[in-house]
């Protein structure tokens, strides 16, 4: 139903902008409602819809004035009545006035539906930016296709209503392993103590829908302790016993999915003015994806520039970040990681043998779907100022610690040890990262080639 309203809502927009990019923007719009399930996310893409509505309307009508001067107008095809414009000129103030808020409204209401309607169920977390990439828990789902994955959480999935002993029996166990994981052990205590009084003062008592009752006693933790990689989660889906990723089965599925995909690294080339280009859509397993990484690092070695595409990767090993980013560096150089602690694993393996690309210009295509490990990439090198980030701001899909199952339904991620970030306060949770040029995602690619052109030019 989303899709059908962004869809009508794509001919708002001139037939050369829909022409050109009407299929881009609605898979990107399919990415966003895929990844951003629950309340906060959902409000957040409709409000970005509005936003960009309200700016990218006028700029496209005001670009489609332009190319309509000195085309002759339309003729009538054997009698059959036709409309075309008897004045070339934007649309007066009044009338975009009365269309932006028209379109506000109408986008309101369409909000107020989707929310209300009785049989409406999202997506649980299995198929979140949050723990789909660094959480093993969700790593067989690179077996399937994206339809495959959204078909199979909604048509056979149930609304699960909660009651008052479901409640405490999650409340009991977040308490339990706060006490027992949470790194700052103070807080840990304040934040039990927190909302076992909530429980005790019925504060929680009017809710029975798991995602809300999650995004609760997340709310309740962060009012203690805001701290952004602390969180409890709601899957409509079962959640397995233990990780995919560590079962035979799982790790021979993951095998079999990176195969047929080859490792996601799904272009590799050289572009004009030899410059190295590599689509990667995840950072997969090295145990499982090495020799595939170091064989497409190996061909762009002579690439005097390099740019890698991440507009579509979710993220996934940091082995594999650290792997990849080892080809950028002539000395072991430390890459923070919001999930560990620093150790031996922190820094890269560099520098790499036979390896030419340390001190050639790097450039890393950015959009609202880069997720996760993608960020973990593309953050440290942009505060290394080893690599410019162009296109979108990211995902802001940090991992939030170590995964701790609660039941088939809930768990929670716990940060457990004390990380050191020596660029800034805060990392890219929820907040994604701001590339150094800010273009379309679309556009990303055709703008970092120029940028590459243009240092070379000057070298």
């Amino acid at each position: 139903m989303s899709e059908q309203i962004y869809a009508w809502l794509l001919h708002l927009y001139p037939s050369q902008f829909r022409e050109a990019y009407g299929s881009e923007a609605l898979q990107l719009f399919r990415d966003r409602v895929r990844d951003e399930k629950g309340f906060f996310p959902c409000l957040r893409l409709w409000l970005d819809l509005i936003v960009d509505l309200v700016i990218s309307i006028p700029q496209e009508y005001g670009y489609a004035q332009a190319a309509s001067f000195g085309a002759s107008a339309p003729q009538h095809l054997n009698g059959v009545p036709v409309f075309y414009v008897l004045e070339v000129g934007p649309p007066r103030p009044g009338a975009m006035l009365f269309g932006s808020v028209l379109s506000c409204l109408a986008l309101a209401t369409f909000w107020l539906f989707l929310n209300h309607a009785g049989n409406y169920v999202g997506l649980g977390i299995a198929a979140t930016g949050r723990f789909q990439t660094d959480s093993k828990f969700f790593q067989e789902d690179a077996s399937r296709t994206e339809g495959q994955t959204a078909a199979g959480a909604t048509n056979d999935t149930k609304v699960f209503k909660m009651d008052a002993v479901e409640r405490r029996r999650v409340i009991d166990a977040a308490v339990v392993i706060l006490r027992e994981y949470y790194v700052e052990r103070e807080n840990a205590q304040k934040m039990a103590d927190a909302l076992l009084a909530h429980e005790k003062r019925g504060d929680d008592d009017n809710v029975t829908d798991g995602d809300a009752f999650a995004a609760l006693l997340t709310r309740q933790m962060r009012d203690v302790s805001p701290d952004r990689h602390l969180t409890l989660d709601y899957s409509h889906d079962p959640l397995p016993e233990q990780p995919a990723g560590e079962t035979p089965e799982g790790l021979a599925r993951y095998s079999a999915a990176m195969k047929e995909l080859n490792c996601t690294f799904e272009k590799v080339e050289i572009l004009p003015h030899n410059i190295g280009y590599l689509k990667l859509n995840s950072f997969p397993d090295p145990s499982v994806c090495q020799s595939t990484a170091k064989a497409a690092m190996a061909s762009l070695n002579r690439a005097d520039a390099i740019i890698f595409d991440l507009r579509d990767n979710r993220g996934g090993e940091p082995a594999m970040v650290m792997l990849i980013a080892a080809y950028l560096f002539d000395h072991p150089e430390y890459m923070f990681n919001p999930r560990e602690n620093t150790t031996e694993r922190s820094w890269t393996h560099s520098p790499v043998p036979g390896n030419s690309l340390a001190d050639k210009p790097a450039y890393i295509l950015t959009s609202r779907s880069t997720f996760s490990g993608a960020e973990h990439f593309s953050y440290d090198l942009k505060m290394l100022k080893r690599a410019t980030l162009v296109g979108e701001t990211t995902g802001g899909a940090a991992h939030s610690g170590v995964w701790h199952r609660i039941d088939d339904h809930f768990g929670m991620g716990v940060p457990e040890t004390k990380t050191i970030n020596p660029f800034a306060k805060n990392d890219w949770a929820e907040i994604g990262i701001e590339p150094n040029v800010k273009v379309r995602a679309p556009d990303a690619l055709v703008t970092a080639e120029k940028l590459a052109q243009d240092n070379l030019r000057k070298k």
